[in-house]
């Protein structure tokens, strides 16, 4: 492209600034919420919603079934010899509860201090896959056509651990051939620094329940004599950490991939302030593994999180009960090279082993993920770093994400390739907590660097199989 090109795309894109904006907001008004059976109706009008808008840019575009909600596809190959891209995002949306926390309604998108997209999805990940369609269509409508050959799958079931995208992958592998994978549901390292992530964290999630008498009893009459499983829940889980915050789980960290020098040292300096980071989430301190600072616990070492717990009475007044069950969900983040069902063995296992008498562990595996590790150098991934420089007016950084995206798994293992993650949402967004926002710089920024990385893409061979790292 010439410099003439890419003027005529920015001009095109200022002109179109306020249809791209309020085209999110109608995607975002949609509840796709895919854990919820009341918004099934909600996750399928979505699913319709986004195959409309992705024909509306001129590829061949439909709604694929799978045994649960469907996935987006599309496609334009309208350019022979030159790559093939492949480009992922999800519909589905976490829920937006608790409801009372949110400044304005979670569906209905507002634009604060005209700089902040607030909304249930905003950046995860249906502003973030949006920039790659309005950046397809920059290109189809200005030149015609695009720099290289473009699939899209968009699926509706990330935030319930896509449990049918990889069969839909291996049931559809010839159709889903690439050179490159390109995925945005990740953030930069901070404002206006681009980043692209190498690594991802895997999961292991499981629900333990501690059953103790046959009923509740009143705690009066029977106190004192009859073990209670709260009591025994508690200290099952507190004794899951030793006093130097390192999970002490027998074989927890046994298949581990430690952290080279140079990798500690690049995490290091890319760490910053650590009372910033304890301001953002609103603590004294941080805590943790001993020996690690937050970014490395964060991102590159293995946890193990109660993310709730409950049992006996727990509705408003008093309630004397001494309660026959309790519970608790615990997810476990992953690393290099530790399997999910291996860890959720592990740790079923070891609750079971230290409950106290008089009790029973009943341990429930919900979905999981394995973790990932990529190549930083691909040709795909250097013309991603190439794009970015290019928008933001400076390198990227490579960083490692503390969450999970299975299919990046998935993807490897089925069609061969590494994933490119760039992502354009900030660490500050709220990801699944009330008030969920994405910059409006992030969004139109996010645009113009698919744009750019489309055209990088098609000047050459982008990244094949075997360069996975």
């Amino acid at each position: 492209m010439t410099h003439h090109d890419y003027d005529r795309l920015e001009d095109w894109l200022r002109a179109n600034r306020a249809r791209h904006l309020e085209e999110l907001f109608d995607l975002l008004r949609i509840p796709s919420v895919s854990t919820s059976p009341a918004h099934r109706a909600d996750v399928l009008r979505c699913a319709e919603h986004v195959r409309d808008r992705v024909a509306e840019l001129g590829l061949t575009a439909r709604v694929m079934p799978t045994d649960g909600y469907p996935v987006v596809y599309g496609e334009w190959l309208g350019a022979p010899g030159a790559p093939t891209v492949l480009i992922y995002g999800h519909y589905d949306v976490q829920p937006a509860e608790p409801l009372e926390l949110w400044r304005s309604p979670p569906f209905e998108p507002t634009l604060e201090d005209g700089t902040r997209i607030v909304a249930r999805g905003a950046t995860d990940d249906k502003g973030q896959f949006y920039c790659y369609l309005k950046g397809i269509e920059a290109h189809m409508r200005v030149r015609g056509a695009l720099p290289c050959n473009v699939r899209v799958i968009i699926e509706g079931e990330e935030e319930i651990g896509s449990p049918n995208l990889r069969p839909f992958l291996e049931r559809h592998r010839e159709l889903l051939q690439a050179d490159a994978i390109l995925v945005s549901d990740t953030s930069m390292h901070g404002p206006d620094q681009p980043s692209i992530m190498y690594a991802l964290r895997g999961l292991a999630y499981l629900e333990v329940t501690v059953r103790g008498p046959s009923h509740d009893l009143h705690s009066g009459l029977y106190g004192g004599a009859v073990p209670n499983p709260i009591h025994a829940l508690a200290g099952m889980l507190a004794a899951l950490h030793d006093a130097d915050g390192r999970v002490c789980v027998p074989g927890f960290h046994d298949r581990v991939r430690s952290l080279s020098d140079a990798e500690r040292a690049e995490m290091a300096a890319l760490a910053g302030d650590e009372q910033a980071f304890c301001a953002e989430v609103g603590i004294p301190f941080s805590t943790g593994e001993a020996g690690y600072n937050h970014l490395e616990r964060t991102t590159a070492r293995p946890t193990l999180e109660c993310n709730g717990i409950w049992g006996g009475w727990t509705g408003d007044g008093a309630k004397t009960v001494l309660p026959s069950l309790a519970h608790a969900k615990i997810s476990c983040r992953l690393v290099a090279d530790q399997d999910p069902d291996e860890i959720t063995s592990l740790v079923a296992d070891h609750l079971r082993r230290i409950a106290p008498p008089g009790v029973e562990v009943d341990v429930r595996p919900h979905h999981g993920g394995r973790p990932y590790t990529a190549s930083r150098e691909g040709v795909a991934v250097q013309a991603a770093g190439r794009a970015l420089e290019h928008v933001w007016g400076r390198p990227p950084v490579f960083t490692r994400g503390g969450g999970s995206i299975p299919i990046v798994a998935d993807f490897r293992d089925v069609l061969g390739l590494d994933t490119v993650l760039v992502g354009f949402g900030l660490t500050d967004d709220r990801l699944h907590s009330p008030n969920e926002k994405f910059e409006l710089r992030n969004y139109e920024q996010g645009i113009r660097t698919t744009c750019r990385l489309l055209e990088e893409l098609g000047r050459g061979a982008a990244a094949g199989p075997g360069e996975a790292g």
